[in-house]
């Protein structure tokens, strides 16, 4: 089914300085933030509530102390799978392996599986011309959910899949973007070595009539809008979700690392690269630089940051007493982490209105970018764009940005344990990652959810999601903790691996399991207070 869109208003737009997007004109100011470790520390303990003969004096207790009914905590976290990445065929969008597909659903959905996460990709529906859509593969996939009864949650994914045309789960930018950005290299990000990155079109150009006439947050709009109007008649039943991608994976960071990297950059302790030497992250860069009267600063990113394979004390500028957090390192990173924020910001926006007023939860997602996170200066946080370091929260300010505009957050690497993961890398901290975004989550009160970075998970990894889903499950009100499984395949309904499997949504589901206690004390989480303090402001628009 093609659709075409009608054509957009022409307008204006320049790089720098100047807000040319719909809202009112205002300056974007992102000064560093500054943390402290206070005296007074946040804890957050949790403890598993076991079955008793006593169980239901223990309900009516709760319902008395808490002045709810137990009804509805006895429901716990909802469960979701991720379908195949080959969930259709490319490039002509239609759905592959009905049969098998039926029957994947229909067991699920007796599983006590909540509903399947849908990635909806731009190049799959808008692959050849702009404003035609294809959305006949996507239709098919939320007829048969709602057949089975099962929810959906749809990721609108507006990045590449894959390595090349010899990956079997390629799906690529659409064509008519691969050809825009081969008549100019610097829609794709580069790092300093020049080399580009096709996974995702730079934020650089976000508001610049790039794309035939649009800019790419225009594109990404009539997307949206397109998608809305075409399956309205599944929203609030089915649809119950819609994730917005806004970069690499569809998480909000810059590409410093190829996606398809994730998985042993761990075992590299790669830093990552910044990405701000296309032409229009260098001209943002340099009117900021001019901004404040420092020109010498916008010759693109850090001098010493290293090379990817670097131990972080070997560079001058990501070393415990490096250039990070020194007045230029402050500049840059405020920049650098800025833009992100700001393309994070355009999109929340732009997605809000168009759901506005339709029974539909938004979200954003965060990489769990941890293989860096017990040194002092974070780097390969740093070069994915969040200003996360040892003396100062950058993951704040992305639940802050999504709390605004009623966001969800969702993050990865909820089965990943500190034990394992250091054996690897010693300065790896998955659970603290996690744990530092739950607290973010809670003190911005959005609902959080985690995914899986393992394509399978054994027991020790359910238990570990259970345990960290612990940190973000409210017992009074609504759930504020989901968990997306990543993925189904033929592997998830092997006997052994299918017991496991519904054992884990079994205990997500029972609110008995958990018994979340959230206190103030000598605890091992220490609560990061920001200070307003703007000692190298930067102005962004």
């Amino acid at each position: 089914m093609a659709i075409a869109s009608p054509s957009t208003p022409s307008f204006s737009a320049s790089i720098c300085c100047t807000r040319t997007d719909s809202t009112p004109a205002r300056s974007l100011r992102f000064p560093p933030i500054q943390t402290r470790l206070q005296s007074r520390q946040f804890t957050l303990s949790c403890r598993s509530s076991v079955p008793s003969s006593n169980e239901s004096d223990g309900d009516l207790q709760y319902e008395i102390q808490h002045g709810v009914s137990t009804d509805h905590r006895r429901r716990g976290s909802l469960v979701f799978v991720t379908l195949p990445l080959d969930a259709l065929n490319f490039p002509v969008g239609t759905m592959k392996r009905k049969k098998a597909m039926v029957q994947s659903f229909r067991a699920l959905a007796a599983a006590g599986v909540e509903g399947v996460v849908m990635e909806v990709w731009w190049g799959l529906v808008e692959s050849e011309l702009p404003r035609v859509y294809n959305w006949e593969g996507y239709l098919e996939i939320v007829v048969l959910a709602k057949h089975c009864g099962l929810k959906v949650r749809a990721e609108m994914a507006f990045h590449q899949c894959g390595t090349g045309p010899d990956d079997p789960f390629w799906i690529p930018l659409p064509q008519w973007v691969r050809e825009e950005i081969d008549k100019d290299p610097d829609l794709a990000y580069s790092d300093r070595f020049g080399r580009r990155n096709m996974e995702y079109i730079s934020i650089g150009c976000d508001v610049l009539p790039v794309l035939h006439g649009r800019s790419p947050i225009q594109a990404y709009t009539e997307f949206m809008r397109s998608f809305r109007d075409t399956f309205i008649p599944f929203f609030g039943g089915v649809i119950t979700g819609i994730q917005v991608g806004m970069g690499p994976a569809g998480e909000l960071r810059y590409p410093s690392f190829p996606s398809q990297k994730t998985a042993r950059t761990l075992r590299s302790r790669e830093l990552g690269e910044f990405q701000c030497h296309d032409k229009y992250m260098l001209a943002s860069l340099n009117a900021c630089a001019g901004e404040i009267g420092m020109r010498e600063w916008a010759n693109g990113g850090p001098i010493g940051a290293g090379s990817l394979m670097q131990n972080p004390e070997g560079s001058e500028f990501f070393k415990s007493d490096g250039s990070w957090n020194s007045p230029y390192g402050e500049f840059f990173l405020a920049w650098y982490s800025g833009m992100l924020l700001l393309h994070g910001e355009r999109i929340c926006r732009e997605a809000e209105s168009i759901f506005r007023g339709i029974e539909v939860n938004l979200s954003g997602k965060v990489a769990g970018i941890h293989w860096h996170y017990r040194t002092e200066s974070h780097p390969s946080e740093l070069t994915a764009g969040y200003y996360n370091t040892s003396i100062r929260d950058g993951l704040l300010p992305i639940a802050r940005l999504f709390g605004r505009y009623g966001f969800s957050m969702c993050c990865t690497c909820f089965e990943m344990q500190d034990a394992e993961a250091q054996q690897m890398n010693p300065d790896s901290s998955p659970e603290s990652f996690v744990k530092q975004l739950s607290l973010a989550a809670r003190l911005c009160d959005i609902p959080l959810q985690g995914e899986n970075c393992a394509s399978s998970l054994d027991d020790g990894s359910f238990e570990q999601v259970l345990r960290m889903s612990r940190f973000n499950w409210n017992g009074p009100g609504t759930p504020t903790f989901s968990f997306n499984f990543v993925r189904m395949d033929k592997n998830l309904f092997e006997y052994r691996n299918w017991v496991s499997f519904t054992r884990f949504v079994r205990q997500m589901s029972d609110a008995k399991f958990f018994r979340p206690n959230l206190g103030f004390g000598d605890g091992d989480m220490p609560f990061l207070s920001l200070s307003a303090s703007s000692t190298a402001g930067v102005v962004l628009a």
